[in-house]
């Protein structure tokens, strides 16, 4: 059974700001934690009330999150007046870099996906013992030397 819809004064519970903003209510808590969205007010009975104003907030943020906006970014945007021209020229400065994070991201991500083809196309399956897993083992291997070494140089200099 659902709860009823509240007032406009009263405000939604954060069961129900979650609901319709598609935020969990952790994620709405940690949001008010890290100043993306005033603290709630709070009803007689000390329950967190959000208004629709707080919603739509709660939605643009999951919406910049879903473009894998930081939270600074998304604490730019949000700081951000529609109306001004200065603030127009800022979001498309903060999208400008947004984007060019995006685009290092996609350059990373091709490297990754053609080491993991390399390294399934090593093994045909046809051998005695599975050559991805020997391989990775190498790698393990070797990542631990490289390591070793960079903390020994660490630790005299």
């Amino acid at each position: 059974m659902s709860e009823p819809r509240p007032s406009a004064e009263q405000g939604y519970r954060i069961g129900q700001a979650a609901e319709k903003s598609g935020v969990s209510a952790a994620n709405i808590r940690y949001y008010e934690s890290q100043g993306l969205l005033a603290p709630a007010g709070r009803g007689d009975n000390s329950y967190r009330r959000y208004s629709e104003a707080d919603l739509h907030q709660l939605r643009f943020i999951r919406l910049c999150r879903a473009m894998d906006m930081s939270l600074d970014e998304v604490r730019t945007l949000l700081a951000l007046d529609l109306s001004r021209k200065a603030d127009c020229d800022a979001a498309r400065e903060a999208l400008d870099a947004h984007l060019s994070h995006v685009r290092e991201r996609l350059a990373e991500l091709r490297v990754l996906e053609a080491n993991l083809e390399a390294l399934r196309d090593g093994c045909d399956g046809s051998g005695p013992r599975c050559r991805i897993i020997e391989a990775l083992h190498r790698r393990a291997d070797v990542q631990s030397l490289e390591e070793g070494r960079a903390s020994a140089v660490t630790r005299h200099v």
